[in-house]
């Protein structure tokens, strides 16, 4: 049974909500945000990556950085400005990019619901990234980052939805600088209760994206209930802040992957991939269906198709294309064992096309590059329910939640 709650979002004004919302603090580096953020004094990543008001010296995960963040939010709260609402509300976030359309329900969940796996994760964290957006929710006492959560759509919740966009105006609607179009609207409370029902039938909930930020909201669940007394459980540090959207409308892209150095010839190269792959010259680089993928390297693109000896092991994940490739050419071959961490490997998101992928391997900054077939959100709640984790680097979703349009203060 899934817990969901509407909670009193803290938002920019109408008229300035394109010029507060931001990129996801996470999609960017510290140079990217600066630039971003550069002659817009109320850009929210003046919040989330408050280190670009900083000395470049200073460390992004000191102390400093998360107490220019809690001083930051506290000033576009004002300058801005951005004003709570008076009454809890679930919002409707719908999001287009191009022909994709997907609508969501931003709402506050449960962090209980997150540890017991009613909530399902597919990816793994790491504690530096836990610890930074943990003293950011901290500090801030808000979390300003909505979690990318999924689950089977109910009719009925879509129904209220549609009825909720076709009867009201949008609260918020702009075109962001990377042409996504953000609507928000205010969902009328005589839904509440329905939507609240209509999620306590729901099995499982699953994280699409934002893992970081799920874990962080229960570590910070955690640091203030200990400092807290006379706690009655539905204290706000008890529920975590994401948009809900109906598996069926979303689409993930590919994570392509380029390699820097082959640590071989060519000739031997191809050789090697031919040991389990078919390998045809192709003008096409974009794999055409399941178990293919495409191979550039020195101004040829192949479609490559795994063999007989590419036998794949039992779990879900084992099964995936980025499975294949990396078990029976990219470990055997290149003797890429983590890609995680080895320096070897880089991963070009499937937004950037494979242009991207043939600039790269033309400039000789890369020797080989790879072009995936997506993984299918099927596959994301097949390997959650089978409680395994998802090989790194396997999808992309697109397009991106804004930060800073609804903002739950704990």
């Amino acid at each position: 049974m899934a817990v969901i709650r509407p909670f009193k979002a803290v938002r920019p004004d109408a008229r300035v909500s394109h010029l507060v919302a931001s990129v996801p603090y996470d999609v960017v580096n510290r140079e990217e945000a600066a630039e971003l953020a550069k002659d817009n004094p109320i850009n929210f990543l003046r919040v989330t990556r408050s280190e670009i008001e900083l000395d470049t010296r200073v460390n992004a995960y000191s102390d400093k950085v998360y107490k220019k963040a809690s001083e930051n939010y506290a000033r576009l709260k004002e300058e801005a400005p951005m004003v709570q609402d008076d009454k809890p509300h679930f919002y409707v976030y719908q999001l287009t990019w191009g022909e994709q359309t997907q609508v969501g329900i931003a709402a506050t969940f449960s962090v209980e619901d997150y540890m017991n796996d009613v909530v399902k994760k597919h990816e793994k964290t790491r504690k530096v990234k836990e610890d930074d957006r943990t003293n950011h929710i901290v500090n801030t006492e808000a979390q300003t980052g909505a979690v990318f959560l999924t689950y089977k759509g109910v009719d009925v919740i879509n129904d209220i939805v549609n009825d909720t966009m076709k009867k009201n105006e949008p609260v918020y609607d702009f075109k962001a600088p990377d042409g996504v179009e953000h609507k928000v609207w205010l969902m009328p409370e005589d839904f509440n209760d329905i939507i609240v029902f209509e999620i306590s039938k729901v099995d499982y909930l699953y994280i699409a994206d934002g893992h970081h930020r799920a874990a962080s909201a229960a570590r910070a669940q955690q640091t203030i209930k200990e400092r807290s007394v006379n706690q009655t459980g539905e204290e706000e540090y008890n529920y975590f802040l994401a948009v809900l959207f109906p598996a069926e409308q979303l689409k993930i892209l590919p994570y392509n992957r380029v390699v820097y150095d082959l640590k071989m010839e060519k000739d031997q190269f191809i050789e090697k991939v031919k040991e389990n792959f078919e390998l045809t010259e192709t003008d096409n680089p974009n794999p055409p269906e399941r178990r293919t993928m495409c191979m550039y390297i020195e101004n040829q693109w192949y479609l490559m198709k795994p063999n007989d000896n590419v036998v794949p092991g039992e779990a879900v994940g084992d099964k995936l294309d980025v499975s294949l490739l990396q078990e029976f050419l990219l470990r055997p071959f290149l003797g890429i064992e983590d890609v995680r961490t080895d320096n070897n490997i880089d991963f070009i998101g499937g937004i950037r096309g494979t242009e991207e992928l043939e600039k790269l391997v033309n400039s000789g900054k890369a020797k080989v590059a790879f072009s995936m077939y997506e993984v299918s959100v099927d596959d994301l709640i097949n390997i959650s329910d089978a409680n395994e984790t998802m090989p790194p680097k396997s999808t992309w979703f697109e397009p991106k939640l804004r930060d800073g349009l609804v903002v739950h203060e704990i």
